[in-house]
C-alpha cells in the first residue's frame, strides 16, 4: 500500500499556495500521488497542471475531472497534455458528478450515468490511444453523422498511451462498473470493515474481462485528524461527513445518504438529512454516529494512526489517500509527517 494525499479545492480558508506546499512536501515524504477535485468552484486541471510543474516524483491526479463539464476528447487532450508537462505522472480519476452540480451548473442531464460513462471511458481510451475516434453510442456519436467532420485522432504523441483511469463510485452498480472498464476506485467514506462488500461488486465486473483484482487500484479518501482525544478530532470531521450525508443532493437522491443507510445507519441517515435540509447544520453534525465517523477516517494519535494503516492495508487498500483536517499549514505539514513516519512503523510500505 502507499499514501496520497486529496488536495480537495479551493475554499474560503485554503490558498493555491498552501496546497502547492503539502503536495511538495508530500512528494518529500515519498507519497505515491497528490490528487486535486473540482465541484461548481477551482477547476482540477488547472491545480494539477501547476502542481506537477513544481514537484519532482509524486504523480498528480483528478479526484474527480467531472464527466458533464468535457466533451471525452477534451478529457483525453487534458490527460495526454498533464502527463506529458508531468513526465508520465499523471491519473485520470472521472465521475458523473451529482444531478443538482450535472444539470444546474454544466446544463447536461444526469439521467444513465452507468452508461454515459461506460462510453465517456471508451472515447478517452481511444483518443489517448491516438487511435482515429470514431464512436456510435447512444449519449456520444463521432464524428457526428452528415456533416464535415471526420474521424480525427490526437495530434501529438504522448509519453503514455495508456494513463491510469479511476472512477469516483458509490453505488453496487457504478463500483462493478469501475471493476470492469477502469483502472482504480475512488473512493469515499470507505470503511475497511466492511471492503469485502465493496470489492465483491468490484471483482463482478473484473471478472468479466477475465481478469481479478491484482492490478486495480483502491484508493479511497480518508479524512485525518491527529490528537490524543479521539472524540474531540472526530468533532472535526463532523461537519464534512453531515454536509455529504445530510446536504449532497437531494432528499430523494444523495448517493452518500444511500451509502450511509447501506452501511447500516438508516436512522441516522435520515435525521442528519432532515436536519442539514432544514437549516440545522450543527445539529445535523452532532447527529453523525461516532462510529460511522471512527470507521471511515483516521483520528487521534499517532499509535492509533499506526492501526488504522494497517487497517486499511488488510482491507486491499492500494493506495490510502489522506485528506488532513486542518486550520493551517504548519498542522497540515505536521499531519503529513505523522501519517508517514506511522506508514513507516507499520510495516505496510510497498
Amino acid at each position: 500500500m502507499r499514501l496520497g494525499i486529496n488536495l480537495g479545492y479551493q475554499s474560503a480558508w485554503t490558498t493555491p499556495a498552501d496546497h502547492l506546499a503539502m503536495a511538495q512536501e508530500a512528494d518529500r515524504l515519498g507519497f505515491a500521488v497528490a490528487w486535486a477535485a473540482e465541484a461548481y468552484g477551482s477547476d482540477a486541471v488547472s491545480m494539477l497542471a501547476w502542481v506537477a510543474g513544481q514537484t519532482r516524483q509524486i504523480d498528480v491526479g483528478a479526484a474527480v475531472m467531472q464527466i458533464p463539464a468535457r466533451t471525452p476528447a477534451m478529457t483525453a487532450m487534458t490527460a495526454a497534455t498533464i502527463d506529458a508537462l508531468s513526465g508520465g505522472r499523471f491519473r485520470l480519476g472521472l465521475g458523473v458528478s451529482g444531478p443538482q452540480v450535472s444539470e444546474g451548473w454544466h446544463g447536461v442531464r444526469f439521467a444513465k450515468p452507468l452508461q454515459r460513462t461506460r462510453e465517456y471511458v471508451d472515447i478517452v481510451k481511444m483518443a489517448i490511444a491516438r487511435e482515429p475516434v470514431s464512436y456510435q453510442g447512444e449519449f456520444h456519436t463521432l464524428p457526428l453523422p452528415d456533416g464535415p467532420g471526420k474521424a480525427l485522432k490526437l495530434g501529438f504523441r504522448p509519453p503514455r498511451t495508456e494513463i491510469p483511469i479511476y472512477l469516483a463510485a458509490v453505488g453496487p452498480k457504478n463500483l462493478e462498473l469501475a471493476g470492469e472498464i477502469a483502472d482504480g476506485w475512488l473512493a469515499i467514506f470507505f470503511a475497511p470493515d466492511a471492503a469485502g462488500e465493496y470489492l465483491q461488486q468490484i471483482e463482478r465486473g473484473r471478472a468479466k474481462r477475465g481478469l481479478g483484482l491484482t492490478g486495480f487500484d483502491v484508493a479511497p479518501t480518508v479524512p485525518v485528524v491527529i490528537g490524543d482525544n479521539t472524540a474531540w478530532c472526530a468533532d472535526v470531521v463532523r461537519p464534512y461527513a453531515a454536509l455529504y450525508v445530510g446536504g449532497m443532493g437531494s432528499r430523494e437522491q444523495n448517493f452518500y445518504n444511500q451509502l450511509a443507510v447501506r452501511m447500516g445507519y438508516a436512522d441516522a441517515a435520515k435525521k442528519v438529512q432532515d436536519l442539514y435540509l432544514s437549516g440545522q447544520k450543527a445539529e445535523a453534525a452532532e447527529a453523525i454516529p461516532q462510529e460511522f465517523i471512527e470507521r471511515t477516517s483516521i483520528v487521534g494519535n499517532k499509535i492509533q494512526v499506526k492501526e488504522r494503516i494497517k487497517q486499511y492495508a488488510a482491507a486491499g487498500v492500494g493506495t490510502l489517500s489522506i485528506s488532513p483536517y486542518v486550520g493551517d499549514l504548519k498542522s497540515g505539514i505536521d499531519t503529513l509527517r505523522i501519517v508517514a513516519e506511522a506508514y513507516e512503523e507499520s510495516g505496510v510500505a510497498q
